[in-house]
């Protein structure tokens, strides 16, 4: 299996096609199985290379403390060691907010940023807001993953004819290690870059579905303060939109690309 030493782990990783590297980075609890409809697309025009975060997939799964900050080291370390740098950055959810961190952090190894479904903090705050944490320690704690893959697959997946795409997200999403699963919830909670991302200068793109857990306006607002980003909003479609609306998606995505790829890159501010 092609894997890395970077950071004391084994990071999981796959590359297919040539060209500036692009590189996807999946959600909590998921893997780089989830970015199928995008793959073999991306990698007709770009060096995709996509892998399992720690504590995910066919990556190791160490004991915690996990943090966004660590994700976004063990990431920078991948993309030096594979000799993709400057990349394009695609990251879904938990992939996004890598994204901003190393974005942040390592603003020389990104070329691009695309932010779907996702923003530059987790602050979590009110009761009810604190509650859907809760409940994810709680139902994995008391259920398995299995029943919070089940819970999490009618959100995202409710609709009459998403029986398959629900069906193979909860085979997925149920062979997570509960610890590390859990340790990966801690790491997103109170995590925030919302106070850096002003310095952000590569070209910054952020796709929200029109039906995801935050509305619309509020990735317009954050995109407001990073210099230069767009917003873009696909229709009939929840968190895992690309799951559910790959072509959209797709689209959207290498659309902004060919746009970046017509101008030279931008220096990150000092």
């Amino acid at each position: 299996m092609p894997t890395l030493h970077v950071n004391d782990i084994e990071l999981y990783y796959e590359t297919v096609g040539e060209g500036t590297p692009l590189l996807l980075l999946h959600g909590l609890g998921s893997s780089l199985l989830d970015w199928e409809n995008q793959t073999l697309e991306f990698s007709r025009s770009y060096r995709v290379i996509a892998c399992d975060v720690r504590g995910h997939g066919r990556s190791s799964k160490p004991p915690g403390p996990y943090s966004v900050a660590q994700f976004a080291r063990d990431v920078a370390e991948l993309l030096r060691t594979l000799d993709a740098v400057p990349a394009h950055i695609v990251g879904l959810s938990m992939g996004g907010m890598i994204a901003f961190q190393l974005a942040v952090d390592f603003p020389d190894l990104v070329r691009s940023l695309v932010i779907i479904n996702s923003g530059p903090a987790m602050v979590l705050k009110g009761f009810r807001r604190r509650l859907t944490i809760q409940m994810r320690f709680l139902i994995v704690g008391l259920f398995g993953m299995r029943a919070m893959a089940k819970v999490i697959g009618k959100r995202l997946f409710p609709y009459p004819g998403q029986e398959g795409l629900r069906d193979t997200f909860i085979e997925r999403a149920s062979k997570n290690d509960p610890r590390a699963y859990l340790d990966s919830v801690r790491a997103l909670d109170g995590w925030s870059v919302a106070d850096r991302i002003s310095s952000i200068r590569c070209p910054v793109l952020v796709i929200s579905s029109d039906q995801d857990y935050t509305p619309v306006d509020l990735k317009r607002a954050y995109a407001a303060k990073i210099p230069g980003a767009t917003v873009a909003v696909i229709e009939n479609s929840r968190h895992a939109a690309p799951v559910d609306q790959p072509e959209q998606l797709n689209r959207m995505i290498l659309d902004f690309l060919q746009q970046v790829t017509a101008s030279p890159p931008q220096k990150a501010a000092s």
